[in-house]
């Protein structure tokens, strides 16, 4: 039996209690088990899921392809199962590396959504969390904050963005170590009850599993999320301002493309993170040309268009100009 220290409360399968049959039903067959990939899909409708995934986040080919392999991967698995040839839960826990703003924490939701819908985690929630969420700041601190958050995480996700700062060798004090035990111990023998994602920059992510090969021992997936090119930022541009019911007027597509190309060379740029902030600074332009016009009647074109000027008034543009990088 695992130890104390590991019991989280809440994290245990339970038996559900049998239904009472409907009125009139006791006669009726139950359903059949599936029996072929398109019954489970059917069942399952994962491939919706699968679609949400292709049309919210533009570009990342590799990882969505990845994503439909391991779910083709639980598909087979619970057909499997119906055989008796599947001996135990397979371990889900992944990794996820990539910059900023690569759209990880939206395939964790929804991989969380397939996971929920083939049966492979109870809730399909994601809990996301940080070093601060998990490590305490004093002796007996650290177990009750990282087992709340586990509890919390249980039938679910648990997705630990920077997960590299929960190892701090330089400080002999740091307790960040042993909210790593209680992780490696819950993510062993409790792994058909939450799937564990880790997430940070690629090479930060390989020194911190050089350090803590239990870790590395019980990631079955590694996911590589590659930065955005200036085709797909602007396409995630005009996707961001269509959710928001604005449009770029007249040249201000073509003064957002050139934003981006001065952008992408600056330092601590974050893929489509970066893309946002700077349509929030676009629309607060925007309302501060409009607003100072106090006597125009404004139409819903009026109110919905991003025009160049709002773009080209970034300090950005005045960087490039003076080659200036901040």
């Amino acid at each position: 039996m695992a130890n104390s220290l590991y019991n989280i409360p809440g994290s245990t399968r339970e038996a559900a209690p049998a239904a009472a049959p409907a009125a009139g039903a006791g006669t009726e067959a139950a359903a059949p088990a599936p029996r072929t990939v398109a019954e489970v899909l059917a069942q399952s409708r994962i491939e919706s899921v699968m679609d949400e995934l292709d049309r919210d986040l533009i570009g990342l080919a590799p990882v969505k392809n990845r994503i439909r392999d391991i779910s083709a991967l639980l598909v087979i698995d619970k057909l499997r199962a119906q055989h008796g040839l599947a001996a135990q839960a397979p371990s889900l826990h992944m990794c996820f590396t990539g910059n900023p703003g690569t759209g990880k924490t939206t395939v964790a939701m929804r991989m969380a959504q397939i996971l929920h819908r083939l049966g492979y985690v109870r809730k399909g929630h994601v809990v996301s969390v940080t070093r601060d969420d998990l490590v305490g700041q004093y002796i007996g601190h650290t177990a009750p904050k990282t087992k709340e958050v586990l509890k919390k995480a249980m039938g679910g996700v648990l997705f630990i963005d920077e997960a590299y700062y929960l190892y701090r060798p330089e400080n002999e004090r740091d307790y960040g170590q042993e909210a790593i035990e209680i992780l490696l111990q819950v993510m062993e023998n409790q792994r058909d009850d939450l799937v564990v994602i880790l997430a940070g920059y690629a090479d930060r992510m390989a020194t911190f599993f050089e350090s803590n090969p239990g870790l590395r021992s019980r990631i079955a997936h590694h996911l590589e999320f590659p930065d955005y090119s200036g085709a797909e930022l602007l396409g995630i541009a005009e996707q961001l301002l269509g959710e928001g019911h604005y449009q770029f007027g007249d040249g201000a597509r073509e003064a957002f493309a050139e934003y981006l190309g001065h952008r992408m060379a600056q330092p601590h740029f974050a893929n489509a993170r970066s893309v946002r902030n700077a349509l929030d600074r676009a629309r607060l332009r925007q309302a501060s040309r409009l607003y100072a016009d106090r006597q125009r009647v404004l139409s819903a074109q009026d109110l919905c268009t991003i025009a160049a000027e709002d773009i080209r008034a970034s300090r950005v543009f005045g960087q490039a100009a003076t080659g200036v990088q901040s």
